[in-house]
């Protein structure tokens, strides 16, 4: 059994490499090279070069394909651009704009890992005749007593198994994560052992699709309507003034909201929902941000037992920065999947992920449905 864990020798076992052009997969490839392994890497351009070619801090466009390439050449491993602009757009380019005129916060970069590539590129993977498809995130894939188990990052700094609780259980069996067990630092030395011009190349933003950080003109330009003017109405029902494009709140907003509030109120207001049915953004207390239990659609779940089975608890995180916190999960006579908090919640936002956890394993997640009236 080699390190991958394959009944092979490593110079018989063929790895997909998965290279943004970025210093991690980078490495990735790198290590799993010098192991000995049949590498191949594969970088995927996701949307026009002539756009993104001079945006910095981005992957997958023209200065990154021509950095996965350098790598390649200089390790000597074969190297392969594939075209899913198309695909991009189609399944995280459009349903971004889409989740924001619904009023969400959605969070693309899982679309990106749930569709384009642990969906698409890895079937490519094994139509070119690989054993595993390698990447260059901070998760660790292990073995559990049952079945594969994806857990968290060793360096908590850059854990990403919020971003990948979409990942099902026949693509765990087939991933592997060679920087899991490492910290950045550590990966940056191997880039510079390896010569690597990468090796300070700084890590890529988010949303690499948006020029500027400006998500704004994105949807605009996809969904003008969801830049309409409206008003900003109190849950009372009082309008405290107007907003010229509910994408430009989001849930919990407390700065520049540009009303003044009434004249009853000593407390700060903040954005409580957004209601692009009638172009409103409502605000009112911090109080009316807490959230006892939410319903998930979409939902991923790879743990030892079956949601159907009962309540199972677990920690729970709906942002990538927050520290889990204590919940139950359990799927609903209607088909749902409820998450209840042991402790109310502020500002949870539709759109985004909440993402289960047990110690350090993640067990999936789902995306926040907006509350039912």
């Amino acid at each position: 059994m080699n390190s991958l864990g394959i009944d092979k020798e490593p110079k018989d076992t063929r790895v997909v490499v998965a290279m943004s052009g970025g210093v991690d997969s980078s490495v990735t490839a790198a290590l799993l090279h010098e192991q000995g392994y049949d590498v191949v890497g594969i970088t995927l351009q996701l949307y026009d070069h002539g756009e993104m070619i001079q945006k910095t801090g981005a992957c997958c466009a023209g200065q990154d394909i021509y950095d996965a390439r350098n790598v390649a050449d200089t390790l000597g491993f074969p190297h392969y651009v594939l075209d899913y602009e198309s695909k991009f757009k189609d399944s995280v380019i459009q349903e971004f704009a889409d989740s924001y005129a619904r009023g969400e916060t959605p969070i693309p970069c899982v679309r990106c890992n749930q569709t384009v590539k642990f969906r698409d590129l890895l079937a490519t993977a094994k139509d070119l005749g690989a054993d595993v498809m390698a990447t260059g995130h901070y998760v660790q894939q292990m073995q559990g007593p049952l079945k594969a188990e994806m857990h968290r990052g060793a360096d908590p700094n850059k854990d990403q198994s919020y971003f990948l609780f979409a990942t099902t259980q026949e693509q765990l069996d087939f991933l592997r994560f060679p920087l899991g067990g490492m910290e950045k630092a550590e990966t940056r030395e191997h880039a510079a052992r390896f010569g690597l011009e990468v090796a300070d190349k700084p890590d890529s933003q988010d949303i690499c699709f948006v020029p500027d950080g400006s998500y704004v003109s994105i949807v605009e330009k996809l969904r003008p309507e969801a830049v309409e003017d409206g008003e900003i109405v109190h849950m009372d029902g009082t309008v405290l003034g107007r907003h010229n494009g509910i994408i430009k709140y989001t849930i919990g907003q407390r700065r520049g909201l540009g009303i003044g509030g009434r004249i009853d109120d000593t407390d700060p207001l903040y954005v409580i929902k957004l209601d692009p049915a009638n172009q409103r953004v409502i605000v009112g207390p911090r109080e009316a941000l807490a959230v006892k239990s939410i319903l998930l659609t979409e939902v991923n779940w790879i743990g030892d037992s079956k949601l159907s089975e009962g309540s199972v608890k677990v920690m729970a995180k709906v942002r990538s920065s927050m520290k889990p916190v204590a919940a139950s999960v359990e799927a609903t006579p209607l088909g749902d999947v409820k998450v209840t908090f042991d402790d109310p919640l502020y500002g949870v936002s539709p759109g985004q992920a909440c993402v289960f956890y047990q110690d350090n394993r993640m067990l999936g997640g789902g995306w926040i449905l907006s509350p039912r009236d």
